[in-house]
């Protein structure tokens, strides 16, 4: 029996959560966003996707309020992608991600998150153990963590080595 190409027939919000963000690339494209990555190019290269791949995924995230298109250039016309509060309520969901792919495949630890205001790394569910609260955000540093790649290849990657906010704009040298 094929797979079909949608739940439809599912009763649950898992179901209708994937519908949206459940193909391949689209929660990277995501992860990309959160970490400050706007411009198509800037995904492109980064993420080492097929040009219609991303644009379906880009066009389908903008259609489901997830990202939004703005223009940041008139002539010749250039737009980036940018989180919305829809997009930024999935960062949970990354990290949780993120943290179980580190855990159960045993990788080691490439981002460190941390609390801006008090610089304490967040806890396994986004909380702040020294302020006891959830941490929006916004309110997250990125840093290196010990497996990342101190020299990658591509621009975006060694702009992302720099300790940073969640969600502000990353500037790579072809921007």
């Amino acid at each position: 029996m094929a797979l079909g190409k949608d739940y439809a027939t599912q009763e649950c919000s898992i179901a209708r959560a994937l519908e949206i963000v459940g193909e391949r690339w689209t929660l990277l494209v995501v992860r990309d966003a959160l970490y400050g990555v706007r411009r198509y190019n800037d995904f492109l290269v980064h993420l080492g996707i097929p040009r219609a791949v991303l644009a379906a995924r880009l066009q389908a995230l903008t259609a489901e309020g997830i990202l939004e298109k703005r223009r940041y250039q008139q002539s010749p016309p250039r737009d980036e992608y940018v989180v919305t509060d829809r997009g930024a309520a999935l960062w949970p969901t990354l990290r949780a991600l993120g943290r179980w792919g580190r855990e159960h495949l045993g990788e080691e630890q490439l981002r460190v998150f941390r609390h801006v205001s008090c610089g304490t790394e967040l806890g396994s569910y986004g909380e702040c153990p020294h302020c006891a609260t959830v941490v929006p955000v916004a309110d997250v540093l990125m840093e290196p963590g010990p497996g990342l790649d101190p020299e990658p290849a591509d621009p975006v990657s060694r702009a992302l080595l720099t300790p940073r906010r969640l969600l502000q704009p990353l500037e790579t040298p072809s921007a």
